[in-house]
């Protein structure tokens, strides 16, 4: 079968230049009307598979080109329904779902529920559990911040420091395993107290790491900070107000990016946070350049304040001496018949919390996280509620990325800092 061919004569003429032509049908024309390129925008779907979303997150993007004309955060992929979850389990009960809302600083959350509940009941806490939960909750600070700055270097395209980051958080790993026997769902607290004293050279680790990781953030900070790849993809981009954060609910470092001064350790301080020396850091532009630099600074803070905590860790107990909310020793259970007692009833029916209510917030790692407990009396709550900061500060989103490019959208979402098991909790 042969091919069909279509032979061409070629004419040079003055005005028309070259001119092809068929030697039979029509002539060619040699000026076309002006094209018509208008367009509709595109629709386009990141995640909720996809890596940079840093969880099950999808934005749907409306694109003009490659300018972002609308997004769209879609969430609920994860859902897991924890706050109706609590109100079929007693107030211990719902210490081991708080670690799994951000598993990524989880003794922030233990600490932060039973702070809650300890208010509604009028639990104080000792001093050495205080100690020991501000030790935990500053730890997991810095656990948070290493695995956002490594996943926010590969985000702008840095790979290096991603592995200086998982490093130091592998040893944090190693501490919480020290502990609580696990390295990501610690359920370290109870009401009262924590699920059991330090154990012997906990501290000790816990001193190296905060001496030995200020070494590790400046070499990320030679990697970064002053890098023209990582400065021209950051400063500039996902700008928000200090008025228009406040506005917006952000809070934590994002709201600190912007200018506003405002930690919930200092201006609300608990447990004895107003006598520790630390710096709040704060930003000018409220760009994701500012964040980063506002989170690096955070994580040599924490250092700082683990290093007095650890000064301050007095003796003593560490659970309140009352049988009606901690667990007798085994010793006691087994020798003292009026122990028996309170062991079986804190076992099979709870630690009982009078009616009321309270709200408790803290510090954590992405930004002011509150927790919200109603009791009727029972050992369950009627009512549990979380205020999330993640959850907030994602619905600033579309605010950040409209306007801008295609490409920016993955840094902006990077330096907001979320998680996806508080947002559907």
């Amino acid at each position: 079968m042969s091919k069909r061919t279509v032979e061409y004569e070629v004419s040079r003429t003055p005005e028309l230049g070259m001119d092809f032509r068929p030697r039979s049908g029509p002539v060619l024309p040699t000026e076309l009307e002006e094209p018509d390129f208008r367009s509709e925008n595109m629709l386009i779907n990141i995640g909720p598979q996809h890596p940079a979303t840093h969880g099950v997150l999808r934005l749907v993007l409306e694109l003009d080109g490659e300018t972002v004309v609308r997004c769209i955060p879609h969430i609920g992929y994860l859902h897991s329904s924890f706050e109706k979850l609590g109100e079929y389990r007693d107030w211990n009960q719902i210490v081991p779902l708080t670690d799994r809302m951000d598993y990524l600083a989880p003794l922030i959350y233990n600490c932060a529920f039973v702070m809650a509940v300890e208010k509604m009941m009028g639990v104080e806490v000792t001093e050495r559990c205080k100690v020991v939960r501000v030790i935990c909750m500053e730890l997991d600070r810095i656990f948070s911040h290493l695995l956002w700055l490594g996943t926010w270097a590969i985000d702008v395209g840095a790979f290096t420091p991603f592995l200086y980051a998982f490093q130091e958080r592998e040893r944090v790993y190693q501490l919480h395993d020290q502990y609580v026997g696990a390295r990501i769902t610690t359920s370290a607290t109870r009401v009262g107290g924590m699920l059991a004293d330090l154990p012997e050279g906990w501290t000790d680790g816990v001193r190296e790491f905060a001496n030995t990781l200020p070494r590790t953030l400046d070499e990320v900070d030679t990697l970064l900070t002053n890098n023209g790849i990582h400065a021209g993809r950051t400063q500039g981009v996902g700008v928000i107000s200090g008025e228009d954060a406040i506005n917006s609910g952000f809070s934590g470092p994002n709201l600190r990016a912007s200018g506003v001064p405002y930690d919930v350790r200092k201006d609300r301080p608990y447990y004895d946070y107003e006598t520790y020396d630390f710096e709040v850091p704060i930003g000018e532009h409220g760009d994701c350049y500012d964040r980063y630099l506002v989170r690096m600074e955070e994580m040599r803070q924490s250092c700082h304040l683990l290093h007095q905590a650890l000064d301050r860790l007095p003796e003593g107990p560490i659970n309140v001496d009352d049988p009606r909310v901690v667990l007798p020793s085994k010793t006691d259970c087994m020798n003292d018949m009026e122990s028996m007692i309170h062991h079986f009833k804190l076992v099979m029916e709870g630690v009982k919390s009078p009616p009321g209510e309270s709200y408790f917030p803290v510090e954590g790692s992405k930004g002011e996280l509150g927790m919200y407990v109603v009791s009727d009396g029972g050992s369950k709550p009627v009512r549990w509620r979380v205020r999330p900061p993640s959850f907030v500060n994602l619905s600033v989103i579309p605010k950040l990325v409209e306007g801008g490019l295609l490409a920016d959208v993955i840094v902006v979402n990077a330096s907001l800092d979320i998680v996806l098991g508080e947002i559907d909790r």
